[in-house]
């Protein structure tokens, strides 16, 4: 009985996969738009971030709603809805670069990431389920953020490869990537419209939802993960945003020695994203056998020490490192030892997201897809604390840039707490743990 069940599930769990990918390579595509949005329009480093803002503030707006959705609708009906928004807000994104207009651009990031929302919505929880819980629901999210990183780390260095120059890029020159975004889209609409996608007993079309939003606050180890969910997903974002804008600064002129200072500093980058993939193929390797929790606490110990050193080490330390030299192709370069330590951080942050997912929803039974929706909407920290880290430097110049990763530390002392004390579960769910 148990492997048929494993049978019917496969394609279920593919096509989550999918999306999961998706998720990353539409979320991930913002980062170097920051970029290119500040030189096209003369705008501050805390402007050009606006782009991954609206895309990640969309989650606040809209974590609830795709809370409720999932509950009522069903995850086939949400997922359909979902790569829909997904091709109208590429689409809008595609138009502002035929216009020439920041505001449509971050009107098309704002759509965008209620797509993105949407999609996380549905994966997590689907996939947890699909697994079973436990350590089998957090290995299933590992090999579905494995290819996250895949396609998060194909649209950096893609990205890199279609812009010679950052100080004379447009948003017409993204336009490939974005219509391949789009085909992506077309395509995943018509497989999940005729992929059987399991439902859970607690939804689907026309039933109402039981409970309330207030219900979760009734387990202390959701509401602290829902906590973790947010900073975690600000400094993972953070963390490679703020790397590639210190390793194109022209006052800095840190990679003086390279060929290309643009494309290295785009494949410095995307190796961050590179080892979050093979953390999390890792992760979903060794998830049956070790628990979600003591993942994400060797994960967030790492990572603390890694940064903290980062701070500290000054930028004129360099290494070898291997990276992209535009024509002359893949070599290596010498680069700050801080920079390959902020890279390394990839691997730390890759088994994050599930390890925090996993624990902060067990227990929670009937509850999970409303969980889920509230899940997403803290998710807008991608948008906020790189705000934030991008404000430091702004307000202190050149050298800010190691100085903000302080907000990174901070993060990552949280989730530590989280994964040693917080998310062990009290009052409700210590009985389902």
């Amino acid at each position: 009985m148990e492997n048929k069940t494993n049978k019917t599930n496969v394609i279920p769990i593919v096509v989550m996969i999918l999306l999961f990918g998706m998720i990353s390579f539409v979320t991930n595509l913002a980062s170097p738009m920051g970029d290119i949005l500040k030189n096209q329009f003369t705008i501050p480093n805390w402007q050009g971030t606006l782009g991954v803002f609206a895309n990640f503030i969309a989650y606040a707006l809209m974590g609830i709603p795709a809370g409720n959705l999932l509950q009522r609708r069903g995850y086939k009906t949400t997922a359909l809805i979902a790569v829909a928004v997904g091709f109208a807000g590429v689409g809008v994104q595609l138009v502002s670069g035929l216009v020439g207009s920041f505001g449509v651009y971050l009107a098309g990031a704002l759509v965008a990431g209620f797509s993105m929302c949407l999609l996380n919505t549905v994966v997590n929880p689907m996939l947890n389920r699909l697994g079973g819980g436990g350590n089998r629901g957090n290995q299933l999210i590992q090999y579905g953020g494995t290819f996250n990183s895949l396609c998060g780390t194909a649209v950096i260095v893609i990205t890199g490869l279609l812009i010679p120059s950052i100080v004379d890029a447009r948003i017409s020159d993204t336009f490939p990537l974005m219509y391949t975004a789009m085909a992506i889209f077309a395509l995943a609409f018509v497989v999940i419209l005729f992929t059987r996608i399991p439902e859970s007993g607690d939804s689907g079309a026309g039933k109402a939802a039981a409970g309330s939003f207030r219900d979760l606050f009734g387990y202390r180890h959701f509401v602290l993960g829902a906590i973790a969910i947010f900073i975690y997903v600000g400094v993972e974002v953070g963390t490679p945003n703020i790397l590639n804008k210190w390793l194109q600064n022209p006052e800095l002129d840190i990679l003086s020695d390279t060929l290309d200072d643009d494309d290295i500093a785009a494949s410095v980058t995307g190796f961050y994203w590179l080892l979050m993939l093979v953390g999390r193929l890792i992760g979903g390797v060794v998830g049956a056998k070790v628990s979600a929790r003591r993942m994400l606490s060797v994960a967030a110990s790492a990572a603390v020490v890694l940064v903290l050193l980062a701070i500290f080490i000054p930028a004129s330390v360099k290494v070898h490192f291997l990276g992209f030299n535009g024509a002359q192709g893949f070599g290596f370069n010498l680069i700050p030892l801080s920079a390959a330590l902020l890279v390394c951080v990839g691997l730390c942050t890759s088994v994050m997201w599930g390890g925090i997912f996993n624990l902060a929803v067990e227990g929670l039974g009937s509850n999970t897809e409303r969980a889920s929706g509230l899940f997403m909407a803290l998710v807008c920290g991608g948008g906020i604390l790189p705000l934030a880290m991008n404000a430091v430097v702004d307000i202190v110049g050149p050298a800010g840039y190691q100085p903000s990763y302080w907000i990174v530390v901070a993060g990552f002392a949280y989730i530590l707490f989280y994964a040693l004390a917080g998310s062990k579960p009290t009052g409700r769910g210590a009985k389902t743990v």
